[in-house]
C-alpha cells in the first residue's frame, strides 16, 4: 500500500459511485490493509474458540460494501465508517446464530469496559452491546454514531468528525457522555424489551 493517500482514496470512491468499475480495481490496493487491520480489530475481541478468521472477515466486509447500491462516498472516512458497520454486522450476526444453538442461552448483561476487553463470554457481550447501541441510537443518534466509528471503526476524533459533520471536540464530548451512558445501561441488568 502507497503511503495512504486519503484525497486519491475519496477520488476513486467517487468515480467509482459514479459507476467507475476501473475506479473499484484500483481503489482495492489502497483500502485492503486498512479493512484488514480493522477486521483483526474485531476478531481480537471475538472469542478464543471463534472460527471465524481476519480474512475472512475482511473479504466478506469488502463483499458486501461493494455489493452496496446507489451509495454516494462522500470520501475516504465515510467508506472506513461503512466498512466498520458491515463488520459489526457480521459479528453481531454470527454471535445471534451461536447464540440461537445454545438452549436457554439469552444476553448476559456486562459493563462496557468488560466488552471492551477480552471476556470468555464475547456473543453475549456482543449482542448486550449492539441492544444497548440500538437504544442509544433511539436516543441520540449521533452519539451512538460516535461509538460506533470509534470503538468498531477505529476512526480518529478528526475522522469521526468529518463523518458526522462536527467538530472533534464534538466527537471527543459525545464519546465521553455515550461511554457513561453505555456504562450504566450495560451495568444495570435491565434488558429493555418493550
Amino acid at each position: 500500500m502507497t503511503t495512504d493517500s486519503p484525497k486519491e482514496v475519496s477520488l476513486l470512491l467517487s468515480a467509482w459511485s459514479d459507476g467507475d468499475h476501473a475506479a473499484l480495481d484500483k481503489l482495492v490496493p489502497l483500502v485492503y490493509d486498512e479493512l484488514h487491520r480493522l477486521a483483526h480489530r474485531y476478531i481480537s475481541r471475538e472469542r478464543p474458540d471463534n472460527t471465524l478468521q481476519t480474512t475472512a472477515l475482511a473479504h466478506e466486509a469488502y463483499l458486501r460494501l461493494v455489493d452496496v447500491k446507489g451509495v454516494s462516498w462522500q470520501n475516504r472516512a465515510h467508506f472506513f465508517a461503512v466498512a466498520a458497520q458491515m463488520m459489526r454486522r457480521i459479528l453481531v450476526d454470527l454471535a445471534r446464530a451461536r447464540q440461537n444453538l445454545k438452549r436457554g442461552g439469552g444476553a448476559q448483561q456486562v459493563s462496557l469496559d468488560g466488552v471492551l476487553v477480552a471476556s470468555p463470554e464475547r456473543d453475549s457481550d456482543m449482542l448486550a452491546l449492539d441492544e444497548a447501541l440500538s437504544r442509544l441510537a433511539a436516543l441520540n443518534p449521533r452519539q451512538s454514531q460516535v461509538v460506533e466509528l470509534r470503538y468498531f471503526g477505529g476512526l480518529t476524533d478528526e475522522e469521526v468528525g468529518e463523518v458526522v459533520k462536527v467538530s472533534p471536540r464534538t466527537v471527543r464530548s459525545d464519546w465521553r457522555l455515550a461511554k457513561v451512558w453505555l456504562y450504566r445501561e450495560l451495568s444495570s441488568g435491565v434488558n429493555d424489551d418493550s
